[in-house]
């Protein structure tokens, strides 16, 4: 591959990592060019934003940006019961490297100012939905059709081909590389509500245990985005539309019908499947994958926006080390499955309510300390500073083993 400002980057996709990767390229000088055929839909999960994902925008110079359209979130609450609600606060985060608060995001609105501030670096940019073919052994190549959408490049093959087309997975299709899928088959359905009961304080997302599944509620600036997760044959049972399912299960939790007594739904309903999958390879002669193309996380917690920008940041970093990047990826996607697993599966909440026991039977400086280091450390892995830390998931075993003595994380767990 060539050195320097002579490479030639195609992008293929505009969207989060897309435009991240290319903003960041452009400011190192590459030639990059971004395949894309502008089509967006009016939803897209991923509204709610955690810590990490702060510095990335002000390293591209946008977070005053973004803050113009966001709600401004304070931090995340798990209801367990109709009574029982944990609230964790981004305050906890305080005195680490890491800013003690995030965004709720509209996301076309902000996947439209990221995909800016990549034109206002000097991006060149195809307006058409590429196309790529396979070439000798592994390698891929632009469709000729596509390549003449961009006539600056001469009829000419890019250095690196870059896949950011999401869970579309442009180059694993046409590859046929195969992807590890995780163990739950869950469909979420979410929308937009007007006239609901906002969460407090301000911007706080609730996070729901349903009878099976979750839910979130997440505020937005104009709005409140109402989404549930559950299993499909449990979704099939509230309704045969995107519609009545969603209507059905809010019907049917007694936090979700109180808080949306006097909802009206402003948007159309989508629905997204396949929430946990990584590629088996990430990288190849001449391509590689970003983003959701590389792979999912389940949406619980939040990290599918930080690790698609995140990976355009790194990838920007490791043009020469294709093979490092696909490691340091695969490392960030299966520590963010192996703590929400800490969440689906009751231990988190069992490792919590048995540290508010001891801290109530037992008050005094030891507990105190303990409840703030426990609660730091599980803010630092959910906030993306320490996600990926042994450290933190040994901690996380080690006190997830004594918990359970005290508390059973089976009633716990999310199913």
């Amino acid at each position: 591959m060539k050195n320097g400002n002579n490479r030639t980057i195609a992008i293929i996709g505009s969207g989060p990592a897309g435009s991240t990767l290319a903003s960041f390229l452009a400011k190192k000088g590459a030639d990059v060019t971004v395949f894309d055929d502008g089509r967006r839909p009016d939803l897209i999960v991923g509204e709610s934003l955690i810590p990490a994902l702060i510095p990335v925008l002000r390293k591209l110079d946008l977070e005053e940006r973004v803050a113009a359209i966001c709600q401004h979130k304070p931090g995340v609450s798990f209801t367990l019961s109709k009574d029982e609600q944990i609230d964790f606060t981004f305050q906890s985060l305080a005195g680490s490297p890491m800013p003690t608060y995030a965004y709720n995001s509209p996301r076309p609105a902000l996947d439209c100012l990221l995909e800016k501030r990549a034109d206002e670096l000097g991006v060149k940019r195809a307006r058409v939905r590429a196309k790529v073919e396979r070439a000798n052994g592994d390698r891929l190549r632009l469709s000729d059709e596509t390549l003449s959408q961009a006539p600056w490049l001469k009829g000419k093959q890019p250095d690196l081909l870059v896949d950011s087309t999401g869970r579309a997975r442009l180059f694993a299709r046409t590859l046929e590389i195969p992807a590890e899928l995780g163990p739950r088959k869950d469909v979420a359905y979410f929308a937009h509500y007007d006239g609901c009961e906002l969460p407090t304080p301000t911007g706080q997302v609730i996070i729901g245990r349903l009878e099976n599944g979750w839910c979130w509620r997440i505020p937005l600036r104009d709005s409140l985005s109402i989404g549930v997760v559950l299993n499909k044959d449990d979704a099939a049972k509230f309704g045969t539309t995107p519609e009545e399912r969603l209507e059905g299960i809010i019907n049917h939790d007694p936090r979700l019908a109180a808080a949306g007594v006097k909802r009206r739904r402003v948007t159309e309903v989508a629905t997204y499947t396949n929430y946990q999958l990584v590629s088996t390879r990430g990288h190849g002669p001449g391509w590689v994958m970003t983003g959701d193309a590389f792979g999912f996380v389940d949406p619980m917690l939040s990290p599918g926006m930080w690790l698609a920008l995140r990976s355009g940041e790194l990838l920007a970093e490791s043009l020469d080390d294709l093979a490092g990047y696909s490691r340091e990826m695969r490392k960030l996607i299966k520590a963010w499955m192996a703590l929400i697993e800490y969440f689906y599966d009751g231990r988190i909440f069992a490792m919590y309510k048995t540290g508010m026991f001891f801290e109530n039977k037992y008050p005094g400086k030891v507990s105190m300390f303990m409840h703030d280091f426990f609660n730091k450390k599980i803010a630092c892995m959910a906030a993306g500073l320490t996600t990926a830390s042994f450290s933190g998931h040994c901690l996380l075993q080690l006190f997830a083993g004594p918990a359970t003595w005290k508390t059973d994380p089976e009633p716990l767990a999310i199913r």
